[in-house]
C-alpha cells in the first residue's frame, strides 16, 4: 500500500494545545504525526507558530478557515498562512443559510474564484471540508456537495473528503475518492462505531471503517496527504486515542 504522510488536526486535541500548545506539539511529533492541520493560530503570529513546528519537524501542512475570515481580510488571512508555509486551505463547513439561500449560495460559488485565485499565487490550495449534511438531495436529485464541486473549477477548489461523513451518510467512501480522483490532495481519516442513537468517534481501526479498502485505493485518487482527526473521545485520552490511530496507519501499511 502506499505510503502517505500524515498530519494531526488540532481539533482532535484542542484541550491540550490550548493549555500547552508546544508540549502538544512536541507530543505528536513523537508519536510519528510529520505535519498538523490548524483551526486557529493559538494568539501567536504566524512566524512565530511556524517557528515552533519547525523546531519539531512538523509542517503546518493545512488550516481550516472559515469563509467568514476569507470575507473579512482575504489579502491578511491568505498572507499569514502563507508565513506559516500551509499548502492547503480548507474551509471547515457553509452553514445553512448560505447552503440553502440561492442569492447567497450563488455569491459564494463567485467568490471562489477569487479567493482560490488569490491563494494559489501563495502556493495553496483551496479545498472543502464535508460533514455528512453535504450529502442531502438538492431539487435536482443530486447530492449538494456535487453540485458544490459541479459548480466550481478544481483549481478553485479542491476536495477535502472527511471519509467518515461520508460513509455515516450512507455513500461508498472508495467510491468517493474514485470520483474525486485527482481533486483530493488532502483527505480526513475518523472511525466511528454506532451508539444507539447518535455516533461515538474511535481511533482508527476501532470502528466501522473499512480502512484496507479505503488504502487500496489511495495511490490511484493521487491523495497527497493524510489528516487524522478525532472529534470527540467518549473512550480513552485524547492524546492516546491520537496515537492509536497513526500506530494502526503504520500497521495497515505496514510502515
Amino acid at each position: 500500500m502506499i505510503e502517505l504522510p500524515v498530519a494531526a488536526q488540532v481539533y482532535s486535541v484542542r484541550k491540550e494545545a490550548e493549555k500547552d500548545f508546544e508540549g502538544t506539539m512536541e507530543r505528536l511529533a513523537r508519536m510519528g504525526y510529520e505535519g498538523v492541520e490548524l483551526v486557529s493560530l493559538y494568539g501567536r503570529e504566524p512566524k512565530e507558530l511556524r517557528a515552533c513546528l519547525d523546531s519539531l519537524g512538523l509542517k503546518a501542512v493545512s488550516a481550516h478557515v472559515p469563509l467568514g475570515e476569507f470575507d473579512r481580510d482575504l489579502e491578511g488571512t491568505v498572507q499569514a498562512y502563507e508565513e506559516l508555509g500551509c499548502s492547503y486551505l480548507a474551509i471547515p463547513w457553509m452553514d445553512a443559510g448560505r447552503r440553502g439561500d440561492p442569492g447567497r449560495f450563488q455569491e459564494t460559488l463567485d467568490y471562489f474564484p477569487v479567493m482560490g485565485a488569490r491563494c494559489q499565487k501563495a502556493g495553496i490550495q483551496v479545498c472543502y471540508h464535508n460533514h455528512s449534511y453535504e450529502f442531502e438531495r438538492t431539487d435536482t436529485g443530486e447530492y449538494w456537495l456535487d453540485l458544490l464541486y459541479r459548480s466550481v473549477a478544481p483549481e478553485d477548489l479542491a476536495a477535502q473528503l472527511d471519509l467518515c461523513w461520508v460513509k455515516v451518510s450512507g455513500v461508498d467512501p472508495v467510491e468517493y475518492l474514485k470520483k474525486y480522483r485527482g481533486r483530493c490532495p488532502i483527505i480526513h481519516l475518523k472511525d466511528f462505531i454506532r451508539n444507539k442513537d447518535h455516533l461515538d468517534q474511535m481511533p482508527l481501526g476501532e470502528g466501522e471503517m473499512d480502512w484496507k479498502a479505503i488504502f487500496s485505493q489511495l495511490e490511484d485518487s493521487q491523495v497527497q496527504w493524510l489528516v487524522v482527526e478525532q472529534d470527540e473521545h467518549p473512550y480513552g485520552d485524547s492524546m492516546e486515542n491520537m496515537k492509536k490511530s497513526i500506530d494502526y496507519i503504520r500497521k495497515i501499511t505496514k510502515r
